[in-house]
């Protein structure tokens, strides 16, 4: 395939270099058969240097294998492929003769119309043959009979195979395939006859009957083509009894002439052929050898004579020539033949009469025979195409065609080809046509051929002059504007458009058209009385006008159209309720903002007109908490806002128009308050008071305490965020920033024994942020025997200043030095020392049961006194002469009324004695009387409780933003807490608030005495 499509190429552009250089006066193409569709075969605008624009080309002959491009005069293939071996001129083509395909091409000069006459260009194509057909032999399996006794190197004919394909495409060679058993017998000889190849068998040993009677050949044909195209058939060759000689013609080749029309039985020739045999052997029969179904229909031969008669109807004009064999074959019982060529050339009769035909050319077609021209057409305008032709040749095809009768019409030559056979002739006018003398005309053509004798035929077309149409449809005015309401019903009648037309007849006869497609989806028009009607609800919201053009065009040839333009105003109607922009309104507002201000705005519209488009706006429920301002649409609170009070408020608003009757809509207003970082945190867990009591072996990332703290604002003001400020000189604890646990960080040793006192900041995430301040008592010790004294350690923490860190045991390093200088006391005096310490504790004991506190009964005696200075005189001094400090402000003052309440002294007069805690006297109104309490449970009698000295109370005043009430002192397990877990201070949604200022405003402010300290025996 690939080299056919080569070849094919090949051959296309040999076929555009033929064009090319074509004669002016007759052009040629080539074009290979069976191409596809749409291929181009030449350009007719190109070859004939024509313009390829302003001109009108159509093909007048040539359908349906071509077509033309009206624009550029380029001729194509259409869907019907060109078959050479199918076309009627090529079917009987001898060897060497071309097949052309005729064309004919109309050329009209668009600029100035018909008048102006259509040109003619006449064209032929040379079918160029591909190979496209296979060779095949007569019959698949072919037999040829031997005698047996042939001598070596004798030839018998092969019947021939056929190519419908022609030249180089044609049979080109045969070839023989033989079994073992014939490879030696037989060969083959490919004889050459007038460019024909005749196979032949050649016998190449000797045959012998009694040995085998018949052999099996494959013959092969292939032809030239490329690539080639082959078939097989089988050769059956019979060996047959001794025939010594073959008959032999007269004649290698006979020819005759035969008249057209002969009569059935007349005879054309007689072939003769002779047989040396005698007897049977010598009897000659004669048979048409392989000959074309025509000659089978036209011709037969006498078996005996060899008479060649006519058996059809001989036509010339159908088959012209005739060629064909014929076989003489004896009768010996092992016939042998031999056959000859027999050509016939078919000799013409004046038989035919001219053949006239009328058709249309450019502009101008034909219907049923009628052809319509205006009666504006200038003289000369071509009417239609006529073409003459005689399918006899010579003189017999010379034909002379006239107009006949007296009408406005001549011929004139319609092409420059000089061909007596077909001759074309444009049929046009010769004076101008008048519609109103005479609408139409009967032409009658007349031809007649120069035979002997002569024969003629005629053929006639009707013209019919049309009236010009020279009159536009009018319309007055030519804007229509009309009224209209919307919510109208389908169907209802807009309004009546009337136009009119000078012209008569169809030419004044209207039909009404809408020319916007968008507008006819909406109106209609009848299309005879020019009535509007409206197809749908109109809504003059989408729409308040419509426009557009109506068209009156009459039926004259050609049309001429008329316009005008329609307006529709569309009223309006009170059909739309008032619309919200947004299906629901959501506004934020920053809490504390003061009444009467703007809260949000809203949107609301009515797409009707006017009165139906006045909106008021109203607020539901009225509860007066907001209002609304009609035209603005903003929404004005006439209160203060508190989210903590309450954070959400809904509504809805109520739109109703000024219609009759009004429309109203709603829409949900909700007005999120947005917090303020307006509260400061306050703490939930521990209590001030509470300790937790923890063992020196205990293990790292042990859980100590959780402060836990609420705040009641929203979002990052209530994100808390937890830190130790003081407390933690050693790094003994941890806090989580975010859950406020607090884990042991570092491992206890002995200077860590003792009371530890964590301050913690609970700070918020506001801007500006809040805190406060919790105080987190970690108690480290072996034992916790002394409950008492533990409370009162955690007593005097909460009076002691922040900024001092309360860490355990302070005396501890001087513990570790005088422990060496007295270890080796320790030892000696281990057993006297234990005596007496039993001795002391059985009688501290006895006391303290004697003197323990009584409900009710009334105390004569301070049995816990303050002890005389210690003998030595080693004890340390307050220092004096020291310049008081300033006055505090009121609101330090206010916010240290939590220290002020329990004001204490730790004197450390000797360092075996035990502390001495001063406690006031005056409790605050509903604090706990720990006087009474340490009186009556603390196990230590060292503790001596001494009136509240008066620059006490200006020296060590302690500012807290704590609640008085965390001052409880705890019952001493693991988790203690202070009673203030069930007191007024428990959790509120909407607590006190606390002052500015805080705990940790004061954490560097040096309040207390420097001479107090704690005691150097604190356990």
């Amino acid at each position: 395939m690939a080299a056919l499509k080569q070849e094919v190429l090949l051959l296309l552009a040999v076929a555009l270099l033929v064009s090319c250089g074509a004669m002016t006066s007759d052009i040629l193409y080539r074009l290979p058969e069976e191409q596809p569709p749409n291929t181009l075969i030449g350009s007719l605008a190109a070859d004939r240097g024509l313009p390829d624009t302003g001109h009108l080309y159509k093909l007048e002959v040539g359908s349906p294998f071509l077509r033309v491009d009206g624009k550029t005069g380029d001729i194509y293939t259409t869907e019907v492929p060109v078959d050479r071996e199918t076309l009627r001129d090529c079917r009987n083509l001898m060897d060497g003769d071309k097949c052309f395909l005729e064309f004919e091409v109309s050329i009209t000069d668009m600029a100035n119309g018909i008048g102006s006459g259509p040109r003619l260009i006449e064209g032929r194509i040379e079918v160029l043959d591909i190979n496209d057909n296979t060779p095949q032999f007569s019959s698949p399996i072919l037999t040829l009979s031997i005698p047996e006794n042939t001598h070596i190197g004798a030839l018998f004919s092969i019947p021939m195979a056929t190519d419908r394909d022609s030249g180089s495409n044609g049979v080109a060679e045969y070839t023989l395939s033989t079994g073992p058993d014939a490879d030696q017998l037989f060969g083959l000889q490919v004889a050459v006859d007038s460019d024909e190849k005749l196979p032949q068998l050649v016998v190449m040993g000797n045959l012998d009957r009694e040995k085998k009677d018949s052999y099996d050949l494959n013959i092969r044909v292939v032809d030239g083509g490329r690539p080639a195209r082959a078939s097989s058939a089988l050769l059956r060759v019979t060996v047959t009894d001794q025939n010594d000689n073959a008959p032999k013609f007269e004649r290698s080749h006979y020819e005759a002439e035969l008249q057209e029309n002969s009569p059935p039985g007349h005879s054309v020739l007689q072939v003769r052929a002779n047989d040396a045999d005698t007897g049977t052997n010598g009897d000659i029969d004669y048979l048409l050898h392989q000959v074309s179904e025509t000659v089978q229909r036209l011709l037969r031969i006498d078996r005996s004579t060899g008479i060649i008669y006519v058996k059809g109807l001989v036509d010339r004009e159908e088959e012209s020539f005739l060629k064909f064999f014929v076989a003489a074959k004896d009768r010996g019982p092992n016939s042998k033949s031999s056959k000859v060529l027999v050509t016939i050339d078919v000799r013409d009769q004046n038989d035919n009469a001219p053949a006239i035909e009328i058709r249309g050319i450019g502009l101008v077609t034909h219907h049923d025979g009628v052809a319509n021209i205006s009666e504006d057409m200038p003289i000369g305008t071509p009417v239609a195409l006529v073409q003459v032709s005689d399918r006899d040749e010579g003189e017999n095809a010379v034909v002379t065609c006239v107009v006949a009768g007296d009408v406005p019409f001549q011929l004139r030559p319609a092409s420059e080809s000089a061909n007596d056979r077909k001759r074309k002739y444009f049929l046009q006018t010769t004076t101008l046509l008048d519609y109103e003398r005479v609408k139409y005309y009967r032409i009658e053509i007349v031809a007649v051929d120069s035979g002997n004798p002569a024969l003629s035929s005629t053929n006639a077309l009707k013209v019919q002059v049309t009236d010009m149409n020279d009159n536009t449809p009018n319309f007055s005015p030519a804007l229509l504007e009309v009224d209209f309401a919307e919510g109208n019903q389908a169907g209802d009648k807009v309004l009546d458009i009337v136009a009119t037309d000078a012209d008569s007849g169809t030419n004044a006869e209207l039909a009404y058209s809408i020319i916007e497609l968008s507008a006819t989806k909406l109106f209609e028009i009848d299309v005879n009385t020019g009535e509007v009607r409206v197809k749908n609800l109109l809504d003059r919201e989408e729409t308040e006008r419509y426009e557009f053009r109506v068209a009156a065009a009459d039926k004259g040839v050609p049309s001429k159209t008329g316009t005008a333009t329609v307006a529709v105003n569309v009223l309006d109607r009170n059909d739309n309720d008032p619309k919200f922009m947004l299906n629901g309104y959501s506004f934020s507002v920053i809490e504390n903002m003061p009444p009467l201000n703007p809260v949000g705005i809203v949107t609301v519209t009515d797409n009707d007109q006017g009165e139906n488009a006045r909106v008021r706006l109203f607020v539901e429920p009225d509860n007066g908490k907001f209002l609304i301002q009609n035209g603005t649409g903003t929404i004005l609170s006439s209160i203060s806002f508190d989210r903590e009070k309450e954070s959400t408020y809904t509504f809805r608003l109520k739109a109703i128009d000024a219609g009759d009757p009004p429309r109203s809509s709603y829409v949900g207003v909700t007005i999120n308050v947005l917090d303020e970082n307006d509260n400061a945190p306050y703490v939930t867990r521990p209590a001030n008071s509470s300790y937790t009591y923890m063992s020196p072996g205990t293990a790292l990332d042990t859980q100590v305490e959780v402060v836990e703290a609420e705040d009641i604002d929203s979002g990052p003001n209530a994100e808390l965020v937890y830190t130790i400020e003081g407390g933690n000189p050693y790094d003994l604890f941890h806090i989580s920033p975010s859950s406020g646990e607090i884990t042991l960080a570092q491992e206890f040793t002995g200077k860590h024994n003792g009371l530890h006192r964590l301050v913690v900041r609970v700070r918020d995430r506001g801007k500006p942020p809040r805190h406060t301040t919790a105080l987190v008592h970690v108690f480290v010790n072996d034992t916790k025997s002394n409950v008492s004294l533990i409370e009162v350690l955690v007593g005097h923490s909460l009076y002691t200043p922040l900024d001092r860190d309360i860490a355990g045991d302070p005396n501890y390093a001087l513990a570790q030095r005088s422990n060496i200088l007295y270890g080796s006391l320790a030892g000696i005096a281990g057993v006297i020392l234990v005596i007496v310490a039993v001795v002391v504790i059985r009688h501290r004991l006895q006391k303290d049961t004697k003197s323990g506190y009584q409900a009710g009964k009334k105390e004569s005696k301070d049995l816990y006194a303050p002890k005389q200075g210690p003998k030595n005189g080693k004890g340390k001094k307050i220092k004096k002469g020291k310049a008081p400090k300033p006055t505090k402000p009121p609101e330090e003052d206010e916010e240290a009324g939590l220290q002020k309440g329990l004001k204490f002294n730790l004197i450390n007069d000797n360092v075996n004695d035990s502390p001495r805690i001063h406690l006031p006297l005056n409790y605050p109104q509903g604090s706990p009387d720990l006087g009474r309490h340490y009186r009556s449970n603390s196990p230590l009698p060292s503790i001596q409780l001494q009136p509240q000295s008066p620059s006490a109370s200006k020296k060590h005043q302690v500012v807290q933003d704590l609640p008085a009430t965390n001052t409880f002192v705890g019952t001493g397990d693991n988790n203690s807490t202070g009673s203030d877990q069930y007191s007024d201070y428990s959790y509120k949604a909407n607590p006190p608030k606390y002052s500015s200022k805080q705990v940790g405003d004061y954490a560097n402010t040096a309040v207390y005495h420097r001479d107090i300290r704690w005691t150097d025996q604190v356990w």
